[in-house]
């Protein structure tokens, strides 16, 4: 179908966002009662993606009682922010709650829409009448392995002092390497060390023989600690896998960490579901790419799974997967891994990119619905190039570095395109960020 033809079919079914309460009434009522809605987003630093995620969250948590959000975080450090939106903690205030992301990408959570949002769950749970089902935050991801391990052996100390001697004889196989989790991946995966498999396996297993006993000590509180302790050990055996396959293999790796991902989904489901008394229902906050279905893009071509296909295979018409893009704006980004933070332009979306063809939309803003509407779905099949900006943005690159190809209306069922974007405003902002970068005529002034 020619551009033009398919830009009128956008036109006529898009659905303006004004800004106004009403802006997400389709979703809603496309949503319907799917348990799982799962909230893209094209960048890890993009304000408006943020913001609309957590609008949309609220109405669902308030509207059709969603009881938690699940984002791409670490487990143990979204879990303290977990106590304290459902006031359970001793930190002082969100800014405080959020402490425990100190490893890179901090902006990805320490930011003002994330303070902003937890600030308004922690208040829709205190009104809430004291034996109601609070909402939580969760993390799904894996990089925690020392974090976790630590997390374990306090919750032993509190409840099974014996257990948490066993536990770190069998945890002092990580010892000897510190903090570098990747220095005994690369270690173990070349057999210059044993591997902790064993003992990380051993520890769960134990933990779980006690499961009846420790989880019953104080209701739910008891029942949360140990569900807590729990998805930690398992995570320290899927982290230390992950580690030492990252050095033979980006698929093996990468399809290890969306599987953890989901199956740490399929537990908290499990988990809530037994709380509450029904079926749980959960948002999930995750970049586009864990998120769209990867067998609509080059992902499945190279032996690629995601949150999102894996969701959808088990959960069928229960999950909507909701996709985001921008053409062109600033964003929240590093130039490599561990450097600081910056404020980055983002270069307009290229020719023949789904970004490009919703350039030219008569909307600025606007949400479109793929899986109700046939010929569009059709007519954005594509493929086209997709972009996906990460915790890094090398714009001189992007081509080969941010683009892929995709057919859209097979990755998501839901795309909402905000055409130019401002960079999220992470709490710690750096000298880099705040100067932003020079225009790109520096110096000549050409």
């Amino acid at each position: 179908m020619a551009e033009g033809s398919v830009i009128r079919l956008v036109d006529s079914a898009a659905h303006p966002l004004t800004g106004a309460a009403q802006d997400y009434d389709p979703l809603l009522q496309m949503i319907g009662d799917a348990r799982l809605v799962l909230l893209g987003e094209a960048s890890h630093g993009t304000h408006e993606f943020y913001l609309t995620r957590a609008e949309i969250t609220q109405r669902l948590i308030d509207e059709k009682g969603f009881n938690a959000v699940a984002v791409e975080a670490d487990w143990p450090d979204a879990f303290r922010v977990n106590r304290w939106v459902r006031g359970v903690s001793e930190d002082a205030d969100s800014r405080t709650a959020l402490d425990g992301f100190r490893r890179f990408p901090t902006w990805m959570w320490r930011n003002t829409e994330v303070v902003s949002f937890i600030e308004r769950l922690r208040a829709h749970n205190a009104a809430l009448p004291p034996d109601a089902p609070t909402a939580g935050f969760y993390g799904l991801d894996l990089y925690s392995l020392n974090t976790s391990i630590a997390a374990v052996l306090n919750y032993l100390d509190r409840v099974d002092p014996e257990a948490a001697r066993r536990a770190r004889y069998r945890y002092a196989c990580f010892e000897h390497f510190g903090d570098d989790v990747q220095a005994y991946g690369y270690a173990a995966n070349f057999g210059l060390t044993e591997s902790c498999e064993n003992e990380a396996v051993s520890q769960l297993v134990e933990l779980r023989r006690h499961a009846a006993d420790y989880a019953s000590r104080d209701g739910r509180v008891a029942a949360d600690e140990f569900f807590f302790a729990e998805q930690n050990a398992r995570l320290v055996i899927n982290a230390e896998e992950y580690y030492r396959v990252m050095f033979r293999s980006s698929a093996e790796s990468w399809n290890l960490r969306d599987r953890h991902m989901a199956e740490t989904l399929d537990a908290l489901l499990r988990h809530l579901s037994a709380q509450i008394g029904r079926p749980a229902k959960v948002v999930i906050w995750e970049h586009n790419s864990h998120l769209g279905d990867a067998r609509a893009t080059y992902m499945a071509r190279q032996g690629q799974l995601n949150v999102g296909q894996l969701v959808r295979q088990q959960y069928g018409s229960e999950a909507v997967l909701v996709g985001f893009t921008t053409y062109t704006g600033t964003v929240t980004a590093s130039s490599e891994w561990d450097a600081p933070a910056e404020r980055k332009r983002v270069r307009p979306g290229l020719p023949r990119s789904y970004e490009a063809l919703f350039h030219e939309a008569e909307h600025d803003r606007f949400l479109l619905n793929l899986r109700d509407n046939e010929q569009l779905s059709a007519a954005l099949r594509g493929p086209l190039l997709e972009r996906a900006i990460g915790v890094i943005y090398l714009p001189q690159t992007e081509r080969l570095s941010h683009y892929f190809d995709a057919e859209l209306s097979r990755q998501f069922d839901v795309v909402m395109h905000f055409d130019e974007t401002r960079a999220l405003e992470p709490l710690e902002r750096t000298p880099q960020w705040e100067a932003g970068e020079p225009p790109e005529t520096y110096p000549s002034g050409l």
